[in-house]
């Protein structure tokens, strides 16, 4: 169940269209729908924001067939998180509307809509983190989000990141991707006041442990204001970074209000 949902349940309450034991059976039974071995969670959105993104490793053409079905029909943006050619074929024939964004590895079930909330900057120190990147920038932008994007810029040039501090400075959240030894955060971390939500990748020679390296310099990074997610979660980033925007956000918009109504 989304917001506009709820609303127009709420709605036939006050008009006395909907009783009150069926607003509260409504409510309650609309919390997750048990598909036998997926149980999908339809209260996500009025809990943090956004519906469930589905992870698709693992999961058989036929599991993914049962969630598309569950969501025929109901309107929802919903994510399909590393998604290969073939899962997409397989959403795609119950959810014909459905959009593929194979660099991201990101189904969704309805095209962008409207990008109304600026701030995100999603930046990668190589090309060769891209790909990470580019699942952080697409999750974000089905949240909502203007993101820019700011790709190879990582310190071992890093006059190339430099040319940028404005841009990065007018941010309100950044997301830094990098795979090797993973310094591009902290550099990012010591030019900026928003946060910045560090992306260790597995993109690197034998030392970089697959990521773990990287993951060990975030963590170590000496640089306020820099978190961590966990190695190659493009999409834990970008989902953080909408979050932290969408409450700015959120908060300009009741200024102006109070503003503009002492």
């Amino acid at each position: 169940m989304d917001i506009q949902a709820l609303q127009e349940m709420i709605r036939q309450l006050r008009e006395g269209t909907l009783g009150e034991g069926e607003f509260l059976a409504g409510v309650r039974g609309a919390s997750f729908l048990d598909l036998g071995e997926v149980k999908l969670d339809t209260h996500r959105a009025l809990r943090q924001g956004f519906t469930e993104i589905v992870y698709c490793p693992g999961k058989s053409p036929e599991q993914l067939r049962v969630i598309a079905n569950a969501l025929v029909g109901t309107g929802e943006q919903v994510l399909f998180s590393k998604a290969s050619g073939e899962d997409f074929a397989v959403i795609r024939e119950i959810l014909p509307a459905a959009v593929h964004h194979p660099k991201a590895r990101i189904v969704a079930t309805l095209p962008l809509g409207p990008l109304t909330i600026p701030g995100v900057t999603v930046i990668s120190a190589g090309s060769s983190d891209v790909p990470v990147a580019e699942e952080a920038a697409v999750v974000a932008e089905h949240m909502g989000c203007r993101v820019t994007r700011l790709f190879d810029v990582g310190v071992a040039g890093i006059h190339r990141l430099l040319a940028h501090t404005g841009l990065l400075q007018a941010s309100r959240a950044i997301v830094a991707v990098a795979g090797m030894e993973g310094a591009l955060p902290t550099v990012v971390g010591g030019l900026v006041s928003c946060p910045v939500i560090a992306v260790p990748t597995s993109v690197g020679y034998g030392a970089n442990l697959h990521g773990f390296a990287p993951l060990l310099t975030m963590l170590n990074s000496c640089a306020l204001g820099v978190s961590v997610v966990n190695i190659d979660n493009g999409l834990g980033a970008g989902f953080s970074a909408a979050q932290i925007a969408r409450q700015c956000h959120q908060a300009e918009k009741e200024g102006n209000a109070h503003e503009d109504h002492p």
